[in-house]
């Protein structure tokens, strides 16, 4: 019987796999004969179904199953389906015990599953199904419990039929359900009640239920007294701690599925079992499936601050590390990007009085593991890893000393190294289309975000290590070159300077070009106003190169388009903040202009700090503002000296956004309004205002007389132009453009153009006329300016005498170059004279020792000499070049022979006077220099130097100066030789005498009245120039009766300013030993009267002398001499009348 029974059932098992697979090949055939006849089809469908009831063996049950699933899911008759699900209802009904009932019950699951429709329809119309369903829950067969919790998880699935079942789930299921999964043991139950539980946790209502009755659990076990309810988080922490990986999954993802709805609220519970911290001992598995689900349920228990305030993630942060290190080796970007997000919430939401990594060494694996992920190739994983990194950029991470700052540049250099590389890439906007490439370029923003975000986080980082001694000098940095040049807080400070200017900056402003997105450059702008306080050595050399690329422009703009009105309020605030500190940064090292004192600095600190926040208006806005005529407020009025300080910064770095044609305009009624209402602006205002309208002014148009009127008061109101002078030659040109401002301020204008001028001529002087280089634009408009006004160049002159020595050898260095090269410009005469009235000042105030008066007189006398060089041509003397003569001798006799740098240019200018003029000026000019005492007495003492400096090492130098003074001496003796040679000086005898009686009578006429005044006039400078001018060149030139007595009437009146004793001296000497038989009657008797008057004054100091000459004119009787005169050889007494015997030297 058994073996007949087996026998069937084989037979039964063939037939119904043949059927099964003749349903599957002819599919259609099959179902078509079935449904012919409707009584056929069911009777075929109960008969399969009696067989499912009836036998236990499970192959067969599980065919079973699986072909009346075909069937009648290839029918799609709705009365088969009916009568299958009555059948199973029938059945269950019938059922004396649920130990039968799992072959039923899975049926009814597998119809569910693959007709969902019917869940809906089995609670509606088999209500009544539910309580076997309870029975088989709490029958005794895991196999049995197994397959109802396979059907309720089926029915759950649908949202109708699980509201339908709510009051069943909350009254009934609940407490068994969980109590039936407490106490699983079979893999089969398991596995169903944590499918059956995911469908449950679909649903908020049953995940409340759950979790409610979990709580009365948990709070019954902390009570003494029997265990009441089940807990759920217990409950999957078990399966949590099972070996088996799936069922460790799916408590992940039941963990996950409970924390979606409400984090807060529900993870309290699990985090209270200890969950986190088999979750994290379960990262370091290989699965990447449970490691992901791992990640979910982490990510979701983060945002709960007690996950944190229980240290899990102090126990847990190196595991994430390592589980993300392992990760990234692996190709599933999923688990990637889910790694990261868990870290970065962990970075982001650990309590800063919590320090997240214990060690240096840990903090350094996290760093590594973020640098890795952010090169990923893969465009999502990099973008989680940049959030990451923003993230870990805090100094509660990074405080573990010492501070790796290289590992931390490291990662800064890979996110800005791949945001550069995604920002670069060329976008195919053809292929792509509008849309498309619209979203790639908010993708490409997105990701610039996020850089620079993390960007600032490490900038902040700096700012905060700069009060942290410790972090500053990293003590516990291993002593070696390379660490203690990189790992330091200065050098990462300057890194991320570099960084900003060589990466942020390019990327954000070619991103500008494509779209603005506010919240990007709020972060762009916050990065660089934290810059000027990391690096404050660099703040105001970055503040430059800001303005110089367009950075207050841009930022302007910004504050107009997004910031109007009350939008955007957190851009409008950086926006201000880093103007405020990059024009404070400017205005304390400005651009060829004074520094602001700590006073000016405070004032305008409290301007900006005030007036920034209210502009948000486009330039022309701005500029209409300013040309407001009307009374203007306080407020308002700030706000004007806010827009012109951006605007005068701006174009001072050539930032030139705003017609100037139109400020221009504005700020000529910005001036009239401040004068209408009695205002004056402060100097750094107004410096501005005067800038700005110099530069914008054309070369056409000109400003009204009442502004410059207006310009000229506010002026006189200021103690110094150096207050508000920017140099700029436009600026220049406004100032001598207007007479009025010109004969005022001309002067100190030039004085601080050419103090703060760079451009030299030094280069330029030397150069021949022929190939002569481009100027510099500085000086092209000077010389421009010169040639149309050659009256500036009196105010030149007026600068090299009276100006520090710098300053005044800039503008001679200016002045000979223009010279030079305009020799068409005819200013000769002007400059000679204006030199004239300097020379003369300063003889007259520093006649004792001019060496001392000015350190700029040789620069004077080196531009004169220049002047004098630009007559090519000989030309008469006139009576300015006489007097110029005149005063430079006199400047020479007043110097000793240690003055080089005034008599070098004063010999040359001398010696060119007596070369470059007519034969007569020359006679004229050498009289006059030869007139000058002291200058024969300064060129005697000179020439005498020759000989005792001959063996000094530095006359074999001949560029030195003082071997170039002496060579300009002998030059200028020589010429003086040569001249009375040249010139053979023949006196008239009758002149001569005439000249001397008339003298004579004149003197008497006065003595008699006036003694005093007739020794004034004999003491007169002309007086011995009329006593040279007598003279001729003969060796005893002046043993002629004439001479003799007009140097007798000079003895008799004590004129020895003109007759020195010691020349007298020398005339007795040389008359001492002269043949006086040649003499004439009248010469010997003028020289006997000589002789008597010199006696008579108490001048005969040799005796010897003096006894030989009166015994040679008592022996001859006075009627023997002849008249005749015989010729003499005519010398020139060049030096002093005593020292012949330099005539005796080879003539030069």
């Amino acid at each position: 019987m058994f073996f007949s029974i087996c026998s069937k059932l084989v037979r039964k098992k063939y037939v119904l796999s043949c059927f099964r697979d003749a349903l599957v090949r002819h599919t259609s055939l099959i179902t078509q004969l079935v449904a012919q006849d409707q009584r056929v089809c069911i009777h075929f469908i109960n008969i399969l179904f009696g067989l499912l009831c009836n036998v236990e063996d499970g192959n067969v049950t599980d065919l079973c199953i699986e072909v009346l699933i075909q069937l009648v899911t290839q029918l799609k008759q709705e009365q088969t389906v009916h009568c299958l699900l009555d059948a199973c209802h029938r059945e269950l009904c019938s059922m004396p015990s649920m130990r039968g009932s799992p072959a039923t019950l899975t049926l009814l699951g597998k119809l569910v599953d693959t007709i969902p429709a019917l869940a809906d329809k089995l609670v509606m119309e088999h209500g009544g199904l539910m309580e076997h369903l309870l029975r088989g829950l709490v029958y005794p067969n895991e196999g049995v419990q197994a397959s109802v919790c396979y059907l309720y998880g089926k029915l759950y699935s649908s949202h109708i039929a699980a509201e339908m079942l709510s009051g069943h789930f909350r009254e009934k299921l609940c407490p068994l359900f969980l109590s039936t999964m407490e106490g699983a043991q079979t893999k089969e139950l398991q596995i169903n009640c944590l499918g059956l539980l995911r469908q449950l946790l679909k649903y908020d209502l049953f995940v409340s239920m759950i979790m409610n009755k979990s709580a009365l659990a948990e709070t019954a076990q902390s009570v003494e007294g029997p265990p009441g309810e089940t807990s759920l988080p217990l409950v999957l922490k078990k399966f949590l701690l099972s070996r088996d990986e799936t069922l460790q999954v799916a408590s992940a993802h039941c963990i996950t599925a409970v924390l979606v709805h409400s984090p807060v609220k529900h993870a309290p519970a699990f985090i209270h079992a200890d969950i986190p911290e088999f979750l994290f001992e379960h990262l370091s598995s290989s699965s990447e499936v449970l490691i992901w689900s791992i990640y979910n349920c982490l990510i979701l228990l983060a945002e709960e601050p007690l996950f944190f305030s229980k240290c899990h993630t102090v126990y847990g942060i190196e595991a994430v590390v390592r589980s993300l290190q392992g990760s990234l080796k692996l190709t599933n970007t999923e688990l990637h990007k889910q790694g990261l997000l868990l870290l970065a919430e962990i970075l982001t939401r650990q309590p800063e009085e919590i320090r997240l990594f214990t060690s240096s060494a840990m903090c350094g694996d996290a760093s590594r593991a973020l640098q890795e992920a952010v090169s990923s190739p893969v465009l999502e994983v990099a973008a989680e890893a940049v959030k990451a990194a923003s993230a870990f950029l805090r100094k509660d991470h990074q405080s573990a000393p010492p501070v790796q700052y290289q590992a931390l540049r490291a990662l800064l250099e890979a996110m800005l190294s791949r945001c550069s590389e995604f920002s670069q890439t060329p976008l195919n906007r053809r292929s792509l289309g509008s849309r498309d490439s619209e979203k790639a370029i908010l993708r490409r923003g997105k990701f610039l975000l996020s850089t620079l975000e993390g960007f600032r986080n490490a900038c902040r980082l700096a700012v905060e290590f700069q009060g942290e001694p410790i972090a500053q000098e990293n003590p516990f940095t291993a002593p070696s070159a390379s660490a203690e040049k990189e790992d330091t807080l200065e050098d990462f400070s300057e890194f991320l300077l570099s960084a900003c200017d060589s990466l942020c900056i390019p990327m954000v402003m070619r991103h500008l070009e494509q779209a603005t997105h506010p919240a990007l450059m709020e972060v762009f702008l916050s990065i660089l106003h934290s810059l000027f306080i990391i690096v404050p050595h660099m703040k105001k050399k970055f503040s430059k190169k800001l303005a110089a690329s367009s950075f207050i422009r841009l930022t302007l703009e910004l504050k107009a388009r997004f910031c109007s009105g009350s939008s955007h309020s957190a851009l409008n605030q950086v926006c201000s903040s880093f103007l405020y500190c990059m024009c404070l940064n400017l205005l304390s090292a400005p651009e060829k202009t004074r520094s602001l004192s700590q006073e000016e600095l405070s004032a305008v600190s409290e301007l900006l700090q005030h007036g920034l926040p209210q502009i948000s208006s486009r330039s022309p806005e701005s500029v209409a503002f300013l040309s407001d005529r009307q009374y203007v407020e306080g407020t308002a009025r700030q706000r004007q000296y806010c827009i012109l300080l951006l605007f005068y910064l701006a174009y001072i770095h050539e930032d030139r956004f705003v017609s100037e044609a139109e400020l221009f305009v504005a700020l000529q009624g910005f001036l009239l309004s401040l004068q209408d209402q009695g205002e004056h602006p402060p100097p750094v205002v107004f410096r501005a205002s005067i800038y700005l309208i110099a530069i914008c002014q054309d070369k056409d148009s000109a400003l009204d007389e009442a502004v410059v009127s207006a310009i000229r008061k506010f002026l006189e109101g200021i103690s110094d132009l150096h207050l508000v002078y920017t140099h700029h030659p436009l600026l220049l040109r406004f100032f001598l453009l207007y007479p009025e401002l010109m004969s005022r301020f001309g002067h100190r204008i030039l004085e601080l153009w050419f103090f703060w001028e760079e451009s030299s001529c030094e280069e330029l002087d030397d150069v021949p006329s022929a190939g002569l280089p481009t100027l510099p634009a500085s000086l092209a408009a000077l010389f421009q300016m010169l040639r149309s006004s050659p009256s500036i160049l009196l105010i030149l002159l007026d600068l090299v005498y009276s100006s520090p020595v710098d300053t005044a050898r800039k503008v001679l260095m200016s002045l000979r170059t223009f010279l030079r090269r305009n020799e068409d410009v005819q200013v000769d005469g002007l400059i000679r004279g204006h030199f004239l009235l300097i020379l003369q000042h300063l003889l007259v105030e520093h006649g004792a020792s001019p060496s001392g008066a000015s350190g700029n007189l040789p620069l004077l006398l080196s531009l004169l000499s220049l002047v004098q060089l630009r007559n090519k041509s000989e030309q008469e003397l006139d009576s300015m070049a006489m007097k110029l003569l005149h005063q430079v001798s006199k400047l020479c006799g007043k110097c000793s022979p240690n003055d080089v740098d005034i008599l070098q240019p004063s010999f040359n200018f001398l010696y060119w006077s007596l070369h470059q003029t007519t034969l007569s000026s020359q006679k004229r000019a050498a009289a006059v220099l030869l007139s000058t005492t002291a200058l024969i007495e300064l060129l005697e003492k000179m020439l005498a130097l020759t000989w005792t400096e001959m063996g000094s090492p530095t006359w074999a130098e001949a560029s030195s100066p003082r071997t170039a003074l002496l060579c300009s001496a002998w030059l200028l003796t020589a010429s003086f030789s040569a001249q009375q040679h040249s010139g053979s000086l023949q006196k008239d005898p009758l002149l001569s005498q005439g000249c001397v009686g008339c003298l004579e009578a004149l003197l008497d006429y006065v003595y008699a009245r006036s003694p005093d005044l007739a020794l004034h006039v004999a003491s007169q400078p002309w007086n011995r120039f009329l006593l040279f001018t007598l003279l001729d060149a003969g060796e005893n030139s002046f043993l002629r009766s004439e001479i003799l007595r007009l140097m007798t009437l000079f003895v008799r009146y004590n004129s020895s300013s003109v007759l020195s004793h010691e020349e007298v001296g020398h005339v007795l000497q040389v008359a001492a030993l002269a043949d006086l038989s040649t003499l004439s009657n009248t010469t010997r008797r003028a020289l006997r009267d000589f002789f008597l008057q010199v006696q008579s004054m108490g001048l005969l100091i040799d005796h010897g002398t003096t006894q030989t000459l009166q015994a040679s004119l008592e022996s001859l009787s006075l009627s023997a001499f002849s008249d005749h005169q015989p010729p003499q050889d005519m010398l020139y007494p060049f030096l002093r009348l005593g020292a012949l015997a330099w005539a005796r030297l080879p003539k030069l």
